[in-house]
């Protein structure tokens, strides 16, 4: 989920589709995100929400395409370092994270050409 200021005031929330990987309107999480005491609302940098949602799509969709085809590159990489008991090396975590930043403003740019009011590829970039 995001919070989003509005122009003019005022905050939008909306959350990431399982379905479609697009955004939805959550408006009605609102009160509960501002005014939640522990439980599971967390706050996140721009950076780090960018990774879990590009984390979530990665895991929920499946499709063709570039997009699709760097998240099996990042699954990949990731699988060989369970398969080898090991953690990622320092290079192998930059490529992780940069290619979700990549697939982040891809995914975002086409949702914003599809006419999806929560896209917003500057978050990633």
């Amino acid at each position: 989920m995001k919070l989003v200021e509005m122009p003019g005031g005022g905050v939008t929330a909306w959350r990431v589709s399982i379905d479609t990987g697009g955004w939805e309107s959550a408006d009605d999480l609102i009160e509960e995100i501002l005014f939640a005491v522990g439980g599971e609302i967390f706050s996140l940098s721009s950076d780090d929400f960018v990774q879990e949602v590009e984390r979530y799509r990665a895991r929920y969709l499946n499709g063709d395409g570039p997009i699709f085809a760097l998240y099996e590159t990042v699954k990949a990489i990731v699988e060989a370092e369970r398969s080898e008991r090991r953690y990622l090396t320092d290079r192998e975590r930059a490529l992780v994270r940069g290619i979700r930043r990549k697939t982040f403003v891809m995914f975002e740019e086409q949702l914003k050409q599809q006419g999806d009011p929560g896209a917003d590829p500057s978050l990633g970039e």
